[in-house]
């Protein structure tokens, strides 16, 4: 459930999140944050959070950050963690 609006959502916004960087990797954080209708803190924690997690790693070029995502290893819960990010990235990529 969605805590704002009280509406099942079936994606995390740890999925957002990592939506938005496998479409835009050197997407902006603010971006990232609009995009999923979350604020630029909660953004930056669950970035922080893939990457604790080894979904991605992010590097500094300048100003901006390129995020690498990491697609081979597979999902954190047990009833999926034969399922490889990759699959579910792929299947869920949009234009």
């Amino acid at each position: 459930m969605d805590r704002q609006t009280g509406e099942l959502t079936f994606l995390t916004n740890h999925a957002h999140v990592l939506m938005v960087i496998a479409r835009e990797p050197s997407a902006r954080l603010r971006d990232i944050a609009a995009r999923c209708h979350i604020s630029q803190r909660t953004a930056l924690k669950i970035v922080s959070d893939l990457e604790e997690a080894g979904y991605l790693s992010r590097a500094r070029d300048g100003r901006r950050t390129t995020y690498t995502l990491h697609l081979e290893g597979g999902l954190n819960h047990p009833a999926e963690a034969h399922v490889p990010v990759r699959r579910l990235v792929e299947s869920l990529k949009l234009p």
